[in-house]
This record gives structure tokens, sequence and C-alpha cells, in this order.
């Protein structure tokens, strides 16, 4: 089990969506909470909303595409509030395109931010973890780790190598510090802004998750150490699909809606 009261986490991207929700149901737990943003405002907006919790928040901004820039904060980060125990590389962006309408720029920012990132930022923390023999490196996948989507090109490969990290990542640390753990979150649709107009066709089997439920299930995976969480319950039958042949296998996932579900994509930067 992983203890969060009195713990330091730290949430990359934590100064909105499943991030802020994170960051405050840790801090309720009585974690010491360190939050990365790239938006100042909203960094001291939340970092102001946990001034009162029985352990303050601290907020520090962060691009973490910069590889430079995360290893300064890094240590800034350590200096004001002392070793992390338990990272949680949330910090993601998505395009919602298809494939020949994204811009080059874009598809680097992906790639940069939802799976370079992980390596910059576990690389400023796990060598203490591994010194201590304790610690918990979280990385918020996808849903998409797990099956390509139409207008998804960028981010589903992004999140498939992230997929990849955190599975390399916990065989090696079972050979060389065995109570460091780790944790990948492979969710479906989230009910923040990021993913503002997609849709389910059968909302039963593939609901829009509401993202505090998201939250508080992330945070009880984390206490209780499980290696995988895939949210709803029906993306636990995605690995098993895969062993059908691939024109039964994508016949199910357009027949479930998969591949329609970004037709109506807004997200954040549409009004």
């Amino acid at each position: 089990m992983s203890e969060i009261q009195g713990r330091h986490v730290l949430v990359t991207g934590g100064a909105s969506g499943i991030g802020r929700l994170m960051a405050r149901a840790l801090a309720g737990r009585g974690a010491r909470v360190s939050i990365w943003d790239v938006d100042r405002a909203k960094l001291d907006g939340i970092v102001a909303e946990l001034a009162t919790a029985a352990e303050p928040a601290r907020g520090f901004r962060c691009d973490v595409s910069r590889r430079e820039e995360v290893y300064q904060v890094a240590a800034e980060t350590v200096k004001a509030a002392g070793d992390v125990d338990i990272l949680i590389n949330n910090a993601g962006i998505v395009s919602g395109r298809s494939f020949l309408e994204l811009p080059d720029d874009k598809i680097e920012a992906t790639f940069a931010i939802n799976t370079l990132s992980l390596f910059w930022v576990t690389k400023a923390f796990l060598p203490r973890m591994i010194e201590r023999d304790r610690g918990h490196v979280v990385t918020i996948a996808s849903a998409s780790a797990l099956v390509g989507v139409a207008k998804l090109a960028d981010y589903a490969a992004s999140k498939w190598a992230a997929m990849g990290f955190d599975e390399s990542l916990r065989v090696e640390l079972r050979r060389i510090a065995p109570r460091v753990r780790t944790t990948v979150v492979c969710p479906y649709y989230i009910d923040t802004g990021m993913f503002r107009g997609v849709k389910s066709r059968f909302p039963w089997l593939l609901p829009i998750l509401d993202e505090n439920r998201v939250a508080a299930r992330i945070v009880r995976a984390i206490e209780r150490d499980e290696r995988r969480l895939f949210m709803p319950p029906a993306v636990h039958l995605l690995p098993l699909l895969r062993m059908l042949p691939v024109g039964a296998f994508d016949w199910i996932t357009s027949f479930l809606g998969v591949n329609a579900s970004m037709d109506e994509f807004k997200g954040r930067g549409a009004p």
C-alpha cells in the first residue's frame, strides 16, 4: 500500500482538468502537494484554493516539454518541499484532427508533452526513490494506448508510447527497487474540457467518465498499488479483442462507435 498522508506528491498539469481534481483529492488526504503547470493564472488559482488544507499546496510554473526547464524546476521543488514520494505524470494535450490535417508542430508538441516529458520528469525524481527504495510513479495514459482511433493518430501513438514507458519501467524497478511502484491509468474519455464534444454510441458500455469519480478512483489505485487501472470495465476487453483478425477487430470498434467518437470534437480551444 502506498501511504498518501504526509507524503510529497507532485502532479504535472495539475492546474486544470483531472490534474486539478487529483491535486484537490490528494490534499484532502493529507498529502503535501506540489503542482506543476504551464498556465500561471490557473496554477495560482489551485494553490489559493488549497491554501487552507492541512498541508498547503505549492505551485511551480513548468513547461514539461522543455528538458532543461524540467530539471531546473525539479531542483526547486525538492528544495522547497523535499523528495517526491509520489509522482503523477498527468500533463497532456490533444489535437483532435485527422492525420493529414495535423500540422507538423502540433505532432511534435503532442509527443513532447505526452511522451518525452515522461522521461524528463521521471528521470528528475526516480534516482532518489531508488536510493530510498520507496516511491510511486503514476503515468496517466489513455484507452487510446490500447486502440488507435480516427482523428487521434498523434494522441494515440503518444499514449501507446506512454504505456510502453510504464511497462518497461515497472519491470526494471522490480529488479533494482521493488518497493518503488508504478501505476498506469487508461481511461476512456473523461468529461473535462480537454475532450469536449466527444460522443459515445453506447454510453451504458463506454460512458463518458465523470471527472470527479475518475480522480477518486486514481487516488484509490495509488493507495492500493494497482499496477494498471482501466476505466470503464469494458476497456479490459481491448487486449482480448486484439487477438481477433484485423478486419474483425476494426469492425467491432467501428460498430461500438469508437471511430466516430471524435467526429464532433471541440476540445478546450473552440468557443
